[in-house]
Parts: C-alpha cells; structure tokens; sequence
C-alpha cells in the first residue's frame, strides 16, 4: 500500500451534535474543492462507536468532504450497505469505495466517476487515520510543493555560497593590499640603504689618498692597439710585429731542426 502522506496542521471541524456542524461545512464548501487544508474529526462519536470497516463509511459520511448526491446516498436511502461493491457497479455516478484498509488505524476511501460495470475514474482520495478525516493532495500538487521547496533551498544555497565568496575575495584583496604596502615599503627601505651604502664608499674614497699612476713602460716596448684606434704616424707599421711565429706562419713556415 502507498504511503498516504500527512496533512499540515489543519483546521479542526468538531461538531456537537447531530452532524449539524458538519451539514454546514459541507454548504460552505461543497465536495470536490481542494479541501486539504481541514481536518474533520467527531471524538464523541467515536467515543460511542468504534472505527471498522462496516461503519467506518457512517463516520465519513458527517464529514464536509461527503456529496449527498453519490450512489452511496441512494444505497443508504434504501437500507443497502452503502460499500456493497455488487449494486455500486451497476449504477453510473460519483460513487465512494474503500481502497485500502489497515483497522483500527487507516481507512482510505475513493471517490470516483463510474460510467460502466468495469469502468470508474478516480477523482479524488482521502484517508482517516486515528479518528481524523484527510483529503489527500493530488500528485500534481505534491510535485509542485515538493519542487517549490527544493528550489527554494537551491537558491537559498546560492546565496549563502555568494556571500561567501564575496567575503573570501574581500579577504583576498586585504591580502594583496598588505602585500603591496610591504613590497612597497621594502623596496623604500633597499632603495635607502643603496644610498647609505654609497654615501659610505664616497666619504672611504675622500679619506684615501688618491691612487699612484701607472708604471712608464720599458724601453722599447711597443703597447699593442685594439681594432678601433690608430696606429701613431711616428710609428711605422710592422706587420710581422703582430704575428706569432708558430700559430699564424703555418707548419710549412716553421723552422726545421735539422736544417
């Protein structure tokens, strides 16, 4: 048996006496409407009568979700036991049965349109459960409340992760900021201690005698000239000068002891 789901808490009709209350619930609101919403439930009649199956449907009939105009109605009138399933199906209408049973506890009733002996389309179900009467949502509205609720939660997890993020990339920028400042501030205190560590070898360098010249070269010593300066016109150019004797003569040129 399918689990039959529970109602919120709903409003109580409680009648006195007689069904009276429950006569002007049902000409407030006429059978058939989305009735989940209400609970009934007579507790002096069921201090009196105990719930089965053979009375149960006497117990449904007080409630404001019973139509006077079903076939059960007619099989009452007539002193017929209004479940005898035998004479419901041979009538056409709205009709009750009970679909599902599980005494003392759970009744679930059905109220459907009979157009033939083996043909009937459900329209709507309800269940007592401990004494109180339900109507049972439609499936359609389950799904939707079902669906509502999910998305609800769906969205209220994207703001949550939302304002998280937006605090971790606060965090992140204060991070960067600080770091900046101490980049900043290091590279403040390199850039001092570059110029205190010159002003140091200046103030060295004024204290220390100035550096000797060089040594005169010796007597016929001749300094050698890179590519880009000139050879002195006093001086004549040698081009043997600049040749080394064993790397740019050649092995061909080179002397031969034994000549």
């Amino acid at each position: 048996m399918a689990s039959t789901p529970m109602a919120p808490p709903p409003l109580m009709v409680n009648p006195s006496s007689d069904g009276l209350m429950a006569a002007a619930a049902a000409a407030t609101a006429p059978p058939g409407i989305d009735m989940t919403g209400i609970c009934f439930r007579d507790q002096l009649w069921l201090n009196t009568y105990p719930i089965d199956r053979n009375i149960v449907f006497d117990y449904f009939a007080l409630s404001p979700f019973y139509d006077y105009s079903c076939n059960n109605e007619q099989l009452r009138s007539r002193a017929i036991h209004p479940l005898d399933i035998s004479q419901l199906s041979k009538m056409t209408g709205t009709e009750y049965i009970l679909s599902e049973v599980l005494e003392p506890n759970l009744f679930v009733i059905r109220k459907q349109k009979r157009d033939g002996p083996e043909r009937a389309t459900p329209m709507l179900t309800y269940y007592i459960l401990d004494g109180s009467i339900y109507q049972a949502p439609q499936l359609c509205n389950v799904f939707a409340a079902r669906v509502g609720r999910a998305l609800y939660h769906i969205s209220k997890a994207f703001t949550t992760a939302a304002s998280k993020l937006e605090k971790i990339g606060y965090v992140d920028t204060e991070i960067e900021s600080k770091s900046s400042e101490s980049k900043t501030a290091k590279e403040t205190i390199d850039f001092k201690e570059l110029k205190r560590l010159d002003h140091i070898l200046a103030s060295l360098q004024r204290k220390l005698p100035p550096a000797p010249p060089p040594p005169p070269f010796p007597e016929g010593y001749i300094p050698p000239f890179t590519e880009g300066e000139k050879v002195p016109d006093n001086q004549p150019a040698d081009p043997q000068m600049t040749l080394d004797p064993i790397i740019d003569q050649g092995p061909s040129k080179r002397l031969k002891l034994g000549q």
